[in-house]
C-alpha cells in the first residue's frame, strides 16, 4: 500500500510536469508561428511594392517615349533623343523606330550594351517584335511580347522583352516604338534599395522557372518567399522575393520571453517544492522509524529508564522501570516527591539528596546505589545512575536516570561468595591430596633404600661373632642419608605444593648424579642394566633447588631402566645400558610453554636421560605428561607431571625424542649459575 501511494504521488508529479511542459511548448510554438507569419505578411508586401514600383517605371518610360516622338520629328533628331533616353534608363537595351509595316526607319542601341546584336543578327527576334505590335495595334496602347533568352559574345545570354507602342502623329499612325527591355535591368533599376537589401530577387515564369536574377538572399534554412505578379499587357512575369529569417532565440518576442520566463520559475518552483516535499517526507519516514527505533530499544531494555523536569514531576517511564517499582506509567507520569517507590523510613533522606539535585550539586558519574519499594511492600536494591536533561537549545529541563535492579546480582554474588568458600575447602583438600600423593610417590625411594640397608645390616648382624662393624657402619650410614633424604623430600614437596619461593644454589652436575648414584646402583644390579654417566669437560654449576632436580633425575633414570625389562634388549646386543649426559648449550631462543627449544638465556646446561627400550607409541606420547596417566601396573602417574613442573619452575624445559637404534631420550635445561 505505501508503495502504491509513494508511485501515484510521482505519477501526480509527472503528470503535473509534463502539462507545464507542453504549455511551455505550445506558448513557443504558437509565438515563433505568429513570427514567421508576421515576417512572411511583410515580405508579400515587400514583393507586392516592388511589383508596383516595376509597373510604375514602366509607364514612365511610355510617357518618356511619347514624349521623344514629339519633339523629335525626324530620324536623326531621334536617335539623338532616344540616345538620351538610353542613357538615363539603363534598363532599356534598345529603341527602334519602325514605320507600320514593321520596317525600321532609326535605331539606338545602349552604350551601356553595346554588342548585344553581335552574336545573333537583330532578325532573328522579328517574330517577337511583331507578336508586341500587333497586340499594340489591337489595344492601341503599349503592348509586351514574351520574354526570350538572346545569347551574347563569349557564351553569356540575358533574358529579353519587347515592348511595342503605336506613334501617333497629328492624329494618325506614323509608326511603332519598340524598345528592348532587360529583365535583369529592370530588377535593379525600377526597384527600391531599401527593399531589396539583404534580400534575393528575381523574376520567374508562373511554374517557377527563373528568367533573370538580381540578387540572392544568404544561404539558410529558414528562408521565406514571397511571389507578386507583375502583369503586363501581352505578358505576365512573377516577381520572386526571398528574405533568410532573422536567427532569433527561443521566445521572438517580449510576451513570449516573459511567459516562458514565468513557466520556468514555475518549473523551478515545482521542482523545488517536490525536492522540499520529498526530504520533508524523507525526515518524517526518518523520525518515525527513529522513534520506533528508540521504542523498540527502550522496551528492550532491562534497565529503567525515568525522566524528570526540574520540579522533579516524572515526565517519562519505560517498561523495565514500570517492572522494576510495580507500578504502571499511567501511576506515574507527573507524579511527584515524594515518589511513590520511596521506602517510608528513607523519605527524608532521599529528599534531602533531590535537594542537593536541584542546588546544583553534581553528582557522581558511576552512579549510587539506593532502595525501592515495589508497590506490593518489598524491597528492591537499585544502582542509580542520573544525568541531566538537555533539550535542543542547551537548556537544561531536568534529570534522565538509568536505574538497573540489583537484585539478581546480589544473589548472585551471594552465590558467589558461597560456590568461592565452598572452593577453597576443596582446594585445601586437593592440596592436601596433592601433598599425600607427591609424598608417596618421591618417598618410595628413599624408604626402599632404607629397607634395603637395614636388610642388609641384620644380614651382616647374623654372621654371630664375625661381625663387619666398617659395613655395619657403613649401611647404618647410608640408612642415616636415606633418613635425612626423605626429611628433605617431604620439605621440598611442602614448599612445592604451597608455591612458595624456594632457596636456589649453584651446584656441580656431577652432584646431583653421585647424590642418586647409590640408589641407580640398587636398581641396576637388580635389574642387570649398566648405568654410563658422561659429563662434559667445563660444565658450569646449575642454579637449581638439589633435592628436586636429584628427584627428577632419579625418576627419569628409574623410567629408564623399567623401560628395559629383563631380556629386553639381550645382554648380548650391548644396548642394556642406560646412558646420563651433560653438557653446556647455548639457547637461540624459543620459550618453555612452546613445548620446544630453549628459553632465551645466555647459558644452559642439558641433562639428557637414554634408554634402549621399546620406545614410546603415538597414544602414550600425546598423554605422557597428564598426571596420574602410567603405563606400569604399580604405578601412580605423577613422575614425569612432577619432572616437567620443576624443570619450568627453573626456567627450564623438558622434552623427549627417539633414540637411535632403539629407545627414548629424554633432555631438560636448567640455567647455569
Amino acid at each position: 500500500m505505501k508503495l502504491f501511494f509513494r508511485s501515484r504521488r510521482w505519477l501526480l508529479w509527472g503528470l503535473l510536469l509534463a502539462l507545464v511542459l507542453v504549455l511551455l511548448a505550445v506558448l513557443v510554438f504558437l509565438a515563433t508561428e505568429y513570427e514567421q507569419s508576421r515576417d512572411q505578411t511583410a515580405l508579400e508586401a515587400d514583393a507586392a511594392a516592388l511589383s508596383s514600383d516595376i509597373r510604375s517605371g514602366l509607364l514612365r518610360n511610355v510617357q518618356t517615349l511619347q514624349s521623344l516622338h514629339h519633339i523629335a520629328g525626324t530620324p536623326e533628331a531621334w536617335e539623338h533623343a532616344a540616345a538620351e533616353v538610353l542613357f538615363q534608363h539603363r534598363e532599356m537595351v534598345r529603341i527602334e523606330w519602325r514605320d507600320n509595316a514593321l520596317r525600321l526607319l532609326a535605331a539606338r542601341d545602349s552604350t551601356f550594351q553595346p554588342d548585344l546584336f553581335r552574336a545573333l543578327p537583330r532578325d532573328q527576334a522579328l517574330v517577337d517584335v511583331r507578336q508586341a505590335c500587333d497586340s499594340a495595334r489591337r489595344v492601341s496602347g503599349p503592348a509586351f511580347a514574351a520574354s526570350y533568352f538572346w545569347p551574347l559574345s563569349g557564351g553569356q545570354g540575358m533574358e529579353l522583352m519587347e515592348m511595342c507602342m503605336p506613334v501617333v502623329r497629328a492624329g494618325a499612325a506614323s509608326g511603332f516604338a519598340v524598345i528592348t527591355y532587360s529583365l535583369p535591368g529592370l530588377l535593379s533599376e525600377l526597384t527600391s534599395r531599401n527593399l531589396i537589401r539583404n534580400r534575393g530577387l528575381a523574376f520567374t515564369e508562373a511554374d517557377g522557372t527563373r528568367l533573370a536574377l538580381y540578387s540572392t538572399a544568404t544561404s539558410t534554412r529558414r528562408t521565406l518567399v514571397a511571389n507578386s505578379l507583375l502583369d503586363l499587357q501581352g505578358h505576365t512575369l512573377m516577381v520572386r522575393l526571398e528574405s533568410p529569417r532573422v536567427a532569433y532565440a527561443l521566445f521572438p518576442n517580449v510576451l513570449t520571453a516573459v511567459v516562458g520566463v514565468l513557466s520556468l520559475a514555475l518549473l523551478a518552483v515545482l521542482f523545488l517544492l517536490g525536492r522540499d516535499i520529498r526530504r520533508r517526507q524523507q525526515a518524517e519516514t526518518e523520525l518515525a522509524e527513529a522513534l520506533a527505533f528508540r521504542k523498540a530499544m527502550e522496551d528492550s531494555l532491562v534497565t529503567g529508564l525515568r525522566a524528570r523536569d526540574m520540579d522533579s514531576r516524572v515526565t517519562y517511564v519505560n517498561p523495565a522501570f514500570c517492572q522494576i517499582v510495580g507500578f504502571s506509567a499511567e501511576e506515574l507520569i507527573g507524579s511527584g516527591l515524594p515518589a511513590p517507590w520511596w521506602p517510608p523510613e528513607l523519605v527524608g533522606e532521599y529528599q534531602q539528596r533531590q535537594a542537593v539535585r536541584l542546588a546544583g550539586q553534581a553528582l557522581p558519574r558511576e552512579g549510587w546505589e539506593s532502595v525501592f519499594q515495589r508497590s506490593d511492600g518489598t524491597r528492591v536494591p537499585v544502582l542509580i545512575i542520573e544525568a541531566p536533561l538537555i533539550d535542543a537549545r542547551g537548556v537544561q529541563t531536568g534529570w534522565m536516570s538509568a536505574v538497573i535492579d540489583q537484585t539478581e546480582q546480589r544473589r548472585a554474588e551471594e552465590l558467589n561468595r558461597a560456590s568461592q568458600e565452598r572452593l577453597q575447602a576443596t582446594a585445601r583438600l586437593a592440596t592436601m591430596g596433592e601433598m599425600a600423593s607427591l609424598l608417596s610417590h618421591e618417598l618410595n625411594q628413599p624408604l626402599a633404600a632404607m629397607a634395603s640397608y637395614a636388610t642388609g645390616s641384620l644380614n651382616l648382624l647374623a654372621d654371630g661373632d664375625a661381625v663387619p662393624v666398617a659395613e655395619l657402619r657403613e649401611g647404618i650410614r647410608r640408612i642415616a642419608e636415606q633418613a635425612e633424604r626423605a626429611g628433605r623430600v617431604i620439605r621440598s614437596v611442602a614448599d612445592f605444593v604451597r608455591r612458595r619461593e624456594r632457596s636456589r644454589e649453584a651446584v656441580p652436575p656431577a652432584l646431583l648424579i653421585d647424590a642418586i648414584q647409590p640408589l641407580l646402583a640398587l636398581q641396576s644390579k637388580k635389574i642387570g642394566v649398566r648405568v654410563q654417566v658422561r659429563i662434559e669437560p667445563g660444565c658450569p654449576a646449575v642454579a637449581c633447588d638439589r633435592t628436586m632436580v636429584e628427584q627428577v633425575l632419579l625418576n627419569l633414570a628409574r623410567n629408564g631402566m623399567q623401560a628395559m625389562p629383563d631380556g629386553d634388549p639381550p645382554l648380548r646386543s650391548g644396548l642394556r645400558v642406560l646412558g646420563i649426559a651433560v653438557r653446556t648449550v647455548r639457547a637461540l631462543g624459543g620459550t618453555p610453554a612452546e613445548g620446544e627449544g630453549l628459553p632465551p638465556r645466555k647459558q644452559w646446561v642439558e641433562f639428557a636421560v637414554t634408554d634402549h627400550g621399546q620406545g614410546l607409541s603415538a597414544d602414550v606420547v600425546e598423554r605422557l605428561f597428564t598426571p596420574f596417566f602410567t603405563t606400569k601396573t604399580e604405578g601412580m602417574g605423577l613422575g614425569l607431571s612432577l619432572c616437567r613442573t620443576v624443570v619450568e619452575q627453573h626456567g627450564g624445559a623438558l622434552s623427549h625424542e627417539p633414540a637411535e637404534p632403539r629407545g627414548t631420550v629424554f633432555r631438560f635445561t636448567l640455567p647455569a649459575a
